[in-house]
This record gives C-alpha cells, structure tokens and sequence, in this order.
C-alpha cells in the first residue's frame, strides 16, 4: 500500500490504539434472518476477532445475506450483531463510516472514468470532494490502476473492474474491509496478484479483512479465522495458526532395505509408527522434523526411495464440516 493510502487507511486507528484495546471486528449474538417464512440465517453466535477473517460454505449457505445483514442492508428477525463494537440495529450509519466494502457484483457506470467513480464512492462515504479526489488518485495507483484511472470503466477487462472495485472500497481510510468473492473470474496470475495485495493490507495492520470465498485457497492463503456456514448455522470454526499447530502431521516412507534399527530410532524420538513390507507410516510429534528422519536414515544406511509428507489443510477442515 502507499503511504498516503496506508496514512489514510490509519487516521482513526491511531487514536483508537491511543484510547482502548481494540472490539472484536464481529460480535454474533444469536443473529436470525428470515426472508419471508423461510429462515436464511439460524442463531449465529460467535466473536471474531483476527486480523483476516474468511468466510466459507457452499452456495446458499447464508454468507452474502450475513454480510448485508452486517452492514444493515437486511434487518434481523431475533438478535443482534456488533461490527467494530457497534451494533448493526442502532448504529449503522457509523458502521458504514468505518467498513470498506467490495462487492462480488458489478455495480458502475460504464461512462464513467475509473477516477470518478472512486471520488464519487469516497464521497458517499463521508469525505469532502477535494479529499475524495486526492484519495481516489492514491487509491487506484495504489492497485496498479494509475495510467487507466481516466479511462471509462466499460473498457475495462474483469481483471482491472475487480482492481476498481478494490480501490472504491480502501479510498476512503475504512477499520474494516468487506470483500466479497475479489478473485471471481480472475486468470491465475490476476487472482496471485490480488491475493497478494490482500496480504499486504492484512500485514499493514492498518485495517482488518473479512473474506468471503468459495475457493479455499484464497482463504488459507490469506486468513488467520475461518468461519464456516452451512445451511445458515454455523458448520465451524476455526484459528487456522492454532490449528495448523494442533494438526498431525503425516509421514510416509517408501524405502529399499527398512531395518528394525531404524524404526526403533524413529519410535525413541516418539513419533508413531507402522510398518508395513518397505512402508513406513508415521506421525511426526512437536519439534521432529523431516531432516531428523533424513539423518536416521543416513546413519543407519536405509535408502529411502519416496517420501510424502501432509497435514490437514484448510479443504479437510471444509470437507468434516460439511459432513458433520
């Protein structure tokens, strides 16, 4: 981020530092959301509270109306929630104030410049025209936008519409970025691109994200929280640092020549094991590593012909809350 942005982005966190620690980014205090007879949302509760918050589940499993709830756009049936430790009943102006938001649809005027419309977007959210002008200048060279920022929007590929919608959503110096679904329809180097861009913002430790994805990639790459939907209830949740620690992590070996010395040097540093013919299964326990198993290897002379290695990943986490 530049610095001007990265200034504007922070100009009420610093006084918040300054005063008192800092609200969870979302309170969920038995949220329901009924369209109609039928209930979309079902007694969400829950505190987070990370630096990058993703949201997951599959389609209609309640994400996009959770977040148009958030920022008022839809009222609760029973209970509340708290954005930034306002609540979303009372206090949804202030909310909108402090949250950048990213749509995962298009909303713009095609005849409009790409500089435009981040001023009018900035405006919208409370700055003065000249102020709305200058951020929105810093926000799209910010994204990479800065040679296009005059042209109209209509010619844009989706790629540099997605940048756009990004630039509308930080012009304004928010607490809170909302983004929903950024990587739609990107190539793979746009979507490493904007995942990039994402994990700087979250490093800057300036604002704080909440992702909402359907591609699990986007979220272990770049969040520190998942919540999981399903069916509107909560399916999951997880720290995923704190789980990443807590998982197993898996080893198998396939070697030439496996000899008792060897498993019995492996089992004293009080990893598991199972053998079976030239196979070795094993769980690696806190502070053995790969190379350790290496280094038995070697100075036993056991010829290890392939090795793999995993630990559950983000997609294990989805697929058992799905299935729960």
């Amino acid at each position: 981020m530049s610095t001007a942005i990265q200034s504007g982005v922070a100009e009420g966190s610093n006084e918040q530092a300054a005063a008192a620690p800092r609200p969870p980014v979302i309170e969920l205090q038995n949220l329901c959301v009924r369209f109609g007879k039928r209930e979309i949302l079902n007694n969400l509760a829950c505190t987070l509270g990370g630096r990058a918050i993703g949201l997951l589940g599959p389609n209609g499993a309640g994400k996009s109306t959770l977040i148009n709830t958030l920022l008022g756009f839809y009222k609760p049936c029973s209970g509340s929630a708290r954005v930034l430790g306002y609540d979303i009943r009372s206090e949804t102006r202030r909310i909108r104030s402090l949250v950048g938001y990213m749509p995962e649809n298009d909303a713009f005027i095609s005849k409009m410049s790409a500089v435009s419309y981040v001023q009018m977007m900035a405006e919208l959210s409370g700055l003065p025209p000249a102020a709305a002008l200058e951020r929105a200048h810093e926000a799209l060279f910010c994204v990479g936008l800065a040679e296009a920022r005059y042209r109209e929007l209509g010619t844009y590929s989706l790629g540099m519409k997605q940048l756009a919608k990004l630039a509308q959503a930080i012009a304004h110096g928010p607490k809170l970025l909302i983004l929903d679904e950024p990587t739609n329809g990107l190539d793979p180097s746009a979507r490493q691109r904007m995942t990039r861009m994402i994990r700087d913002i979250r490093d800057s430790r300036q604002l704080q994200i909440v992702l909402c994805s359907h591609l699990l990639r986007d979220v272990e790459d770049t969040c520190e929280e998942v919540l999981i939907l399903k069916q509107g209830r909560i399916a999951h949740y997880s720290n995923l640092e704190e789980e990443r620690k807590a998982n197993k992590r898996f080893l198998e070996l396939e070697t030439y020549d496996t000899n008792s010395d060897f498993i019995e040097a492996i089992e004293k540093l009080g990893c598991e094991c199972a053998v079976t013919a030239n196979r070795v299964k094993m769980i690696l326990v806190d502070g053995v590593e790969i190379r350790d198993i290496y280094r038995l290897a070697a100075e036993r002379e056991v010829r290890i012909r392939r090795l793999n290695f995993r630990r559950d990943t983000l997609e294990d986490i989805f697929l058992k809350a799905m299935e729960s």
